[in-house]
């Protein structure tokens, strides 16, 4: 018997992040455990669930010499993704406890699986790229103290105050769907993008978790549209903390973590041009001539567009947008 995935789970046929984001629609109810055991299981990680890249999909020469830009760009971004996941994981534990019924409670316990997959693969491919496993975590938390207690910490700080000390489940889907994913996930389709063809395991690794993410993201929009309609009073409450999310995004200092990474990928990209030659990293832009101000800019766009989007389906004003969004991953 041969079991059906459904498209927007297959790894090979589901829609970029974007388009799946800007575009499905799916619920609680339908991506249950069952759905979550067989075409996430079965289906996107077939063949990956160990390192989130098929066997196949080798790490070049280049990206475990200690020093090659490259390398030290994706240690940087998959360093930082790998925090920001697990910190992901650890306060979606409440959004677990809070949830108003199993289809929700459901979803969440197979979101808080999926990031906790995501720190773990990142973490992998860090080891993959020649740091030591004894000292894997040690690295990690070296590489990204700054980065926690000047951005991260914030952004947890808000999510927890919503979702734990107030228990506003709904809130909290809001600051995960939104203010969190919504920001950070056009960042994740950029890293597809720039690492297929130099670390093929690498765009593997972020080609699924993008998947994982357009799940979460059309998910927790139509749990806060059908919220909307059954309780439309919230709605203020809602708007109050998507601004407050877009300040705060605003505040934190991201830009220069991101960007640094993006110059060691410049210098990195620019001495392999030979493997890069022609790919468009979007239509008509070959990825050579792309600058980091250029893609960090493209990721800011991608995150307004993706935004417009997901609020026009909830039927909210896209003036929350007005402001501009910082991007990071």
């Amino acid at each position: 018997m041969t079991n059906t995935i459904a498209p927007e789970a297959d790894f090979d046929s589901a829609p970029s992040l974007l388009d799946g984001a800007k575009e499905l629609v799916l619920t609680a109810e339908h991506c249950n455990l069952a759905y979550w055991f067989t075409d996430v299981a079965q289906g996107t990680l077939a063949g990956r669930g160990a390192t989130g890249h098929a066997p196949d999909a080798l790490v070049p020469d280049y990206m475990r010499q200690p020093g090659h830009p490259l390398r030290e760009a994706l240690v940087l971004e998959f360093g930082f993704r790998a925090l920001s996941e697990e910190l992901a994981t650890r306060v979606l534990s409440y959004y677990v406890a809070n949830a108003p019924g199993i289809p929700e409670m459901e979803f969440f316990a197979t979101q808080l699986i999926d990031e906790a997959r995501h720190a773990r693969v990142f973490r992998e491919h860090l080891v993959s790229m020649g740091v030591p496993r004894d000292r894997l975590f040690a690295e990690i938390e070296e590489m990204t103290a700054d980065y926690r207690r000047r951005v991260l910490a914030p952004v947890e700080e808000y999510a927890l105050d919503i979702v734990r000390d107030r228990k506003d489940f709904y809130g909290g889907v809001a600051v995960f769907t939104i203010v969190i994913e919504g920001v950070l996930a056009p960042a994740a389709e950029l890293s597809e993008r720039k690492w297929g063809v130099l670390d093929p395991a690498a765009g593997e690794i972020s080609r699924g978790t993008s998947i994982d993410e357009i799940r979460h993201l059309v998910v927790g929009s139509t749990i806060l549209r059908d919220h909307l309609v059954r309780t439309p009073e919230y709605r203020p409450r809602l708007l109050e903390i998507l601004e407050a999310g877009r300040q705060l995004w605003n505040e934190v200092p991201d830009r220069e973590y991101v960007i640094h990474r993006e110059e060691l990928f410049q210098e990195g990209m620019l001495r392999h041009a030979d493997l890069v030659a022609d790919y468009e990293l979007w239509p008509g832009v070959r990825m050579l001539d792309t600058t980091p101000e250029e893609r960090y800019d493209a990721a800011e766009r991608w995150t307004d567009e993706m935004a417009e989007a997901r609020m026009g389906f909830m039927g909210l004003p896209t003036d929350w947008l007005s402001g501009s969004v910082a991007v990071s991953a």
